[in-house]
């Protein structure tokens, strides 16, 4: 497989490199994709790569077998050995004119598979480790902006999900870079890296590119089950310590996987991860922030500056 190109893993006796206009994919952002990390010929966090792999494959009635889909995922990982293994699935061409679509025998849809393998370094800065032997990558420092742009809410049955209906994070990317671009020439500001963004209901949800979770200074506006914690937040500890909330992905965002990986691993914990919206009247109240992916892991936040121009300001970690 060549670097940074795209193969058909199904059906197997597909042109490799052709893709139809008629693909639902492309007209109809008819299907979803997921991003994976590589490392040591590896993929990083392969079991909940495959929850999503199932779950959304039965979100959207795609017949999908996971099981052989990995074991060809694990081969392309170990030609790679470092770097980034990108898998969009859509649903299969359809004799139905139109949006619709009809099941095959026992139910779901067929599917396409693509896959593009492309080398890179995978930054480590430093790392958390965890109890089970791995570890989640802690990026440098940088700040955050809240950004005017808004993205959809959905009905519960695409709520969450990495479907390829993407443009509102489109835009608010292109956002993020006309900012970045404007302070690019600004060597005082500290580095802009991530964007947060509301839903269309005014809620804080996540970045453009990643979850978030926060802590706060004090008891919270809105009513939650949030505990009294602690502000000393060392590399070692930096999850462990405090109340970390996160806001849910139930009407709006992306249910990522580092996300998951890190509920799961403070479950277990004094402080459990509590799910918990993010509103205006919070965003001054701001202890901690930090956005997570599964390719970069943790990035802590110094700083966000709120649409007011505020500037909230966050203890080093």
């Amino acid at each position: 497989m060549s670097p940074n190109s795209w193969i058909c893993l199904q059906p197997s006796n597909a042109t490799q490199t052709t893709l139809s206009l008629d693909n639902r994919g492309l007209a109809y952002g008819d299907g979803f994709f997921t991003t994976m990390g590589v490392i040591d010929g590896q993929i990083l966090w392969l079991d909940y790569h495959q929850q999503r792999l199932v779950s959304h494959a039965t979100a959207l009635q795609l017949q999908l077998d996971s099981q052989l889909l990995l074991a060809m995922l694990k081969i392309h990982a170990k030609q790679l050995q470092q770097g980034m293994l990108k898998l969009i699935i859509t649903r299969a061409e359809q004799e139905v004119r139109g949006y619709g679509y009809t099941p095959n025998i026992g139910g779901g849809s067929a599917c396409e598979i693509w896959l593009k393998s492309s080398p890179m370094a995978i930054t480590i800065a430093r790392s958390l480790p965890l109890a089970d032997g791995q570890f989640i990558p802690l990026q440098p420092t940088a700040s955050a902006i809240c950004l005017s742009s808004q993205i959809a809410c959905l009905p519960p049955t695409l709520a969450g999900l990495k479907s390829l209906n993407r443009l509102d994070n489109v835009l608010a990317s292109g956002e993020l870079q006309a900012i970045k671009a404007k302070t690019l020439a600004d060597t005082i500001k500290p580095s802009i890296a991530e964007g947060l963004l509301r839903d269309i209901s005014g809620h804080w949800v996540e970045g453009t590119m990643s979850n978030v979770f926060y802590q706060l200074v004090e008891e919270p506006v809105a009513k939650s089950s949030n505990r009294p914690h602690s502000q000393n937040n060392s590399n070692s500890n930096y999850l462990t310590q405090g109340q970390w909330y996160t806001p849910s992905m139930a009407q709006s965002g992306v249910a990522g996987v580092m996300r998951q990986v890190i509920i799961d691993t403070l479950s277990t914990s004094n402080n459990p991860v509590i799910i918990r919206s993010l509103q205006d009247e919070d965003l001054p109240h701001l202890s901690q922030l930090f956005f997570c992916n599964a390719l970069r892991g943790i990035m802590p936040m110094s700083s966000l500056r709120l649409l007011s121009g505020e500037v909230v300001s966050f203890e080093a970690i």
